[in-house]
């Protein structure tokens, strides 16, 4: 079974976190916050506290031995860099990074980033010729069985809120992100009511989402 590990347990780290734990995997949950380590302790096997800019403490979390290492460093651009640089060097197979922009993104891939995702900003640049073809915008493969998934919100998801979708427990799914129009919401509540031409964001297991996509 693939193993994984994210680093930065923020609101996109825990949600990939807890989305690959729930759906039956081994990960290792790393943050240098021990509030975040605290509040992730059961969405992972394992959380730690540790600075993963200090390439003993990878090394000592035997951060090689992964097959995939989801790095989520919020706003640390140069730290974000120096992981992905240092993951690579240390012989990980798949290192899969949040960046905050197309440079830094850039940069990410120049130091070895076998994938990149911007969960934090319009997604739709890539992908706008394609709004008229489908509802679905984008697949970002994590693992053979488990993707990130931006989608148009459908007719009978339009005017309910995230509580009454219950994604997560109907579907073993993650919403992790809206984008609407030209901004893109990450704090969303529980009475965050979808609109029309809503983009939803959604992580988990494909053949989840699969079944959400038909929803």
């Amino acid at each position: 079974m693939k193993q994984f590990a994210v680093i930065g347990l923020g609101r996109f780290g825990s949600s990939v976190a807890k989305t690959l734990y729930d759906a039956g995997y081994q990960v290792l949950g790393i943050d240098e916050e021990e509030e975040r380590v605290r509040i992730n302790l059961d969405n992972c096997t394992r959380a730690v506290e540790a600075d993963a800019t200090d390439e003993q403490a990878l090394r000592a979390l035997g951060i090689r031995n992964f097959d995939t290492v989801i790095v989520g460093i919020g706003g640390d651009i140069q730290s974000s860099i120096l992981v992905t640089l240092m993951l690579k060097e240390l012989g990980v197979k798949q290192v899969v990074v949040k960046a905050q922009s197309d440079l830094h993104g850039k940069v990410l891939y120049k130091v070895g980033a076998d994938r990149v995702v911007f969960p934090e900003r319009d997604m739709g640049s890539r992908v706008a010729r394609s709004l008229v073809a489908s509802n679905i915008l984008e697949y970002i493969e994590l693992a053979p069985d488990f993707s990130i998934l931006e989608f148009m919100a459908s007719d009978k998801m339009v005017g309910k809120t995230l509580r009454q979708l219950d994604v997560r427990n109907r579907y073993g799914a993650n919403i992790i992100a809206i984008k609407r129009g030209d901004d893109f919401e990450l704090a969303l509540r529980a009475d965050y009511e979808v609109q029309d031409g809503d983009v939803l964001v959604v992580v988990g297991k494909n053949e989840d989402l699969k079944r959400l996509e038909r929803a």
